[in-house]
């Protein structure tokens, strides 16, 4: 009989856990064992923390629902979404970079047409955002489905909002022959994460800013290229140094110039000052 102590359990464990048929899991799981006894030693935890750390994940997991994702925005503050992101997308200089999913996506955006507005008549200052997509030599996208979402004028998100039961800011625009799209919406505001779970509990115990910069999510699927998850951040904005989940980059930074009443990128015209951004997005593809 082997008798476990604290100098052998971590080889003991690792050795079991190295049986795993499929040898991804036994090379994962193996990595965090060693990681997590490691981390363990180095801290000294106690058993009070243990403790405290085991019902944190259960608080996590009841509060997370189809409509909040919890986990991932744990995984968001600690960096390790946007650290994943860059491991698996070492895109071209040329494209447009990735950044984190984060929480709030929705399957099953309403589909638009070029310039509809997504904000339906919600509070806010009207924007217009438009360009074109393309690929690494600028040949336009065709056919290039934009799924976009965002918070509204008071920083908060459709699934954050019990009273909210359809589609509100977020909408999905397909690009024309030429790779052009335009989404009509309303200024989106920086904002908090939620501080009302564990996560926000943890995130108070520090310095860190809690806020995000105002952007507008992006997720652009076409055969034959690489998904594109992204943002873009209005220039100018609080907190683009300070992104509490780590997703600002400087490639995804750009201008909300104001215009006064009068001729619209769709063609038609508003009789209140509005916002317009334009922005590219350039596509990798597979392989």
């Amino acid at each position: 009989m082997q008798l476990v102590t604290e100098d052998n359990i971590t080889d003991l464990a690792v050795e079991r856990w190295a049986t795993a048929r499929d040898p991804r899991l036994a090379e994962v799981m193996t990595a965090l064992v060693r990681h997590l006894h490691d981390f363990a030693r180095e801290v000294r935890l106690t058993e009070a923390e243990w403790m405290a750390a085991v019902q944190w994940l259960t608080a996590t997991g009841k509060i997370s629902t189809e409509k909040r994702e919890e986990f991932i925005l744990a995984s968001d503050v600690l960096g390790l979404s946007m650290l994943v992101v860059q491991m698996n997308h070492r895109l071209d200089p040329r494209a447009t970079p990735a950044t984190v999913l984060g929480p709030f996506h929705i399957e099953g955006s309403p589909e638009l047409g070029y310039a509809e507005d997504m904000s339906e008549g919600l509070a806010g200052t009207p924007l217009f955002l438009h360009g074109r997509v393309s690929d690494l030599d600028g040949a336009p996208v065709a056919g290039a489905v934009l799924d976009v979402w965002q918070s509204d004028s008071e920083g908060f998100y459709e699934s954050q909002l019990a009273e909210v039961d359809e589609a509100r800011l977020r909408a999905k625009y397909t690009t024309g022959p030429d790779g052009g799209y335009c989404v009509r919406t309303i200024a989106p505001l920086g904002y908090s994460i939620p501080m009302d779970g564990p996560v926000g509990d943890l995130v108070g115990r520090t310095g860190i800013s809690h806020f995000r910069p105002a952007h507008i999510h992006f997720l652009i699927n076409v055969p034959g290229f690489e998904p594109l998850i992204t943002h873009l951040f209005q220039e100018g904005a609080e907190y683009l140094d300070s992104d509490v989940v780590f997703g600002t980059k400087q490639e995804l930074v750009t201008s909300f110039d104001q215009r006064e009443p009068g001729a619209t990128p769709d063609g038609g015209s508003l009789d209140v000052p509005w916002l317009e951004s334009r922005y590219d997005f350039v596509l990798q593809r597979q392989g």
